[in-house]
């Protein structure tokens, strides 16, 4: 739980000094050691990774877009962040680049940070199956193990639910995954998913009486921010929804976290509206009302502090897991289709 925060006292300058630097903090305290998967190319062990979110990326030789263009990048191409700038556009609530391997800069909205962990099988599956998370930048799912040309890319941070085990005809082991949107299966590496540990799924603050848990949305600072009774516990930047006509895609009022469920597949004009079509393992969704608007984790972009969604409430998947686990109601570990009935907990946007 986060020491108690004062907004009255923030200036909008003052929060982007103090969020940057966060930032810069965790970077820091999360460096470990990365062996590249099915690469053979190995990490460095005092960077973390950045995945190219975007097909055609310049990376510039100064953190600025009037600055010298180095080269292009590629979609999911990765890249070790080697350091973090501020930029000197004060018109926007996401100033950060990052330095990519030593080479040049990219504006951080374009890079979604990640990591590069294997894992060893998990074989006791049991009926309700296992959640799990890609811990790799990204693995390609098979369709058919005969036909492993068919194939559907997950991402980092993506959460998904394993089924069983199962061994192809070259005697290659593989998850079966369930395709939660058409209810159907494909197959992962299992050296590509962690299972989620219990201890990652249990309820937070759960001694706090239901009634003194909320959460304010304040959509001109894209900020999230959670209070225990009169206490402020939490504090996130989002990406809510872009404007239309002067007016956020995002609803105003009050609402409650009456749903929620730990992964879904999010196709656009079938499960609710998204910046892009076609979205598996969305991971943690509280959802606010019927028409879909919800928070949850994001991987394809990190722009948070920018209003960037079609209504819905985009933060980093770990500050997704907190509002997740912090919010009522509490959801069953083995809950696939997560958790729906009253009495969810407050929240307002404005």
């Amino acid at each position: 739980m986060a020491d108690s925060l004062d907004l009255r006292h923030f200036s909008r300058r003052e929060f982007l000094r103090f969020s940057s630097a966060a930032l810069i903090s965790v970077l820091a305290l999360s460096r470990t050691s990365y062996a590249y998967a099915d690469t053979g190319v190995l990490q460095s062990a005092a960077t973390p990774l950045g995945r190219l979110t975007r097909k055609r990326l310049d990376l510039f030789d100064i953190p600025s877009e009037n600055g010298k263009v180095i080269r292009e990048l590629a979609l999911d191409e990765v890249l070790p962040i080697t350091n973090t700038a501020i930029g000197s556009d004060d018109s926007t609530n996401n100033r950060i680049w990052y330095e990519l391997n030593n080479e040049g800069f990219i504006h951080s909205g374009e890079v979604q940070p990640v990591a590069n962990k294997l894992n060893e099988m998990v074989t006791n599956i049991p009926a309700a199956g296992l959640l799990a998370e890609v811990s790799v930048p990204f693995t390609d799912a098979v369709y058919d193990l005969q036909k492993p040309e068919e194939s559907i890319r997950l991402y980092f941070a993506t959460t998904h639910w394993i089924l069983g085990v199962i061994k192809d005809s070259e005697g290659k082991w593989w998850y079966e995954v369930l395709e939660d949107f058409y209810q159907k299966s494909y197959f992962v590496n299992p050296k590509h998913l962690r299972v989620i540990p219990l201890d990652e799924l249990t309820p937070l603050s759960s001694h706090v009486p239901a009634i003194e848990k909320r959460i304010e949305v304040r959509l001109a600072d894209q900020l999230v921010i959670a209070y225990e009774g009169d206490t402020q516990v939490q504090l996130f930047r989002c990406s809510a929804g872009v404007n239309k006509a002067d007016v956020s895609l995002t609803p105003v009022g009050d609402f409650t976290t009456d749903y929620k469920r730990p992964s879904r597949h999010m196709i656009d004009g079938n499960d609710h509206h998204m910046n892009t079509f076609n979205l598996p393992g969305v991971p943690w969704i509280s959802y606010l009302d019927v028409n879909g608007i919800s928070f949850h984790g994001t991987y394809w972009h990190n722009n948070f502090g920018v209003p960037m969604s079609h209504g819905c409430i985009n933060l980093p998947p770990e500050s997704a897991k907190w509002i997740y686990r912090w919010t009522n109601p509490v959801v069953g570990v083995g809950e696939q289709r997560g958790y729906k009935m009253m009495g969810g907990t407050r929240v307002t946007i404005k």
